[in-house]
């Protein structure tokens, strides 16, 4: 039910700490991963890691955020070239707080997490809609965050600075509610779109930088522990895959129990 064999799957922010772990999961699971970051190098180095393990992966770097960028993307793909998968997961992290927040802080995370995906999803239509024509299935996942439905509880950190900023938690609850338009405009086509929220999934540089954060971190998730990268990739293969074939509009927390308290 969860076999990915065939299916085309573009992974957006997929060299971060968990892109890398969805790209793997996807490509594991049969999927034809296109790995898409910025920096062209990193795309390729992961691309390299996926294909040693004896994987099908192909780099595309581009910005999300540059409209003509995303346009040539789409253009050398070909609009209508099927794709089965569409993982929204391009993100920018930086601290921040109400009182030092800026305008333009607010403006790039609605950018990345918003209209980036809105851009995408737009633009590669034709693709999906093939797809779903070709292969009866096609799925858009936006990955969104447990700070897109809580605030962050600012003594879980060792500085406000470099607590959960809000300009990122309110536009992971765009992206959120831009789920539920794109489920029900695109559900009578077969098109199915969902979101994950992931909750305590600290890097491991932060682990090893900042013990104690993830000591306070850990006394919040009701299964006492913090999420690993691979953790991620198992709802996310679920999604993409037929056996979600009846699950679109969904909001799916990866977080130990974070948001059931």
């Amino acid at each position: 039910m969860s076999d990915l064999t065939g299916r085309v799957a573009l992974v957006t922010g997929a060299t971060g700490h968990l892109g890398q772990a969805m790209s793997l999961a996807l490509a594991e699971a049969g999927a034809h991963v296109i790995v898409n970051a910025r920096r062209a190098t990193r795309c390729t180095a992961l691309v390299d890691q996926l294909k040693a393990r004896g994987l099908s992966a192909e780099t595309a770097a581009f910005d999300v955020t540059d409209a003509e960028a995303v346009a040539s993307f789409i253009a050398r793909r070909g609009r209508e070239t099927p794709l089965h998968i569409l993982v929204n997961n391009a993100a920018q992290g930086r601290g921040g707080t109400m009182e030092t927040a800026t305008d333009t802080d607010y403006s790039d995370a609605y950018e990345i997490a918003v209209l980036a995906a809105q851009r995408l999803v737009r633009g590669l239509l034709p693709a999906l809609r093939r797809a779903r024509r070709q292969d009866g299935d096609a799925a858009i996942i936006n990955i969104a965050s447990m700070y897109g439905v809580v605030s962050p509880d600012l003594r879980n950190y060792d500085t406000a600075e470099g607590s959960n900023p809000p300009f990122y938690g309110a536009a992971k609850a765009g992206l959120i509610q831009l789920t539920r338009y794109c489920a029900c405009q695109f559900g009578p086509e077969g098109i199915r779109c969902n979101a994950i929220t992931p909750g305590p999934f600290p890097h491991p540089a932060a682990q090893r930088e900042l013990p104690a954060m993830v000591d306070n971190l850990v006394t919040r998730v009701p299964m006492g522990r913090i999420g690993s990268a691979s953790e991620i990739g198992g709802p996310v293969v679920f999604l993409a895959s037929p056996a979600a074939s009846f699950v679109t509009g969904a909001v799916i927390p990866v977080d130990g129990g974070w948001t059931a308290w």
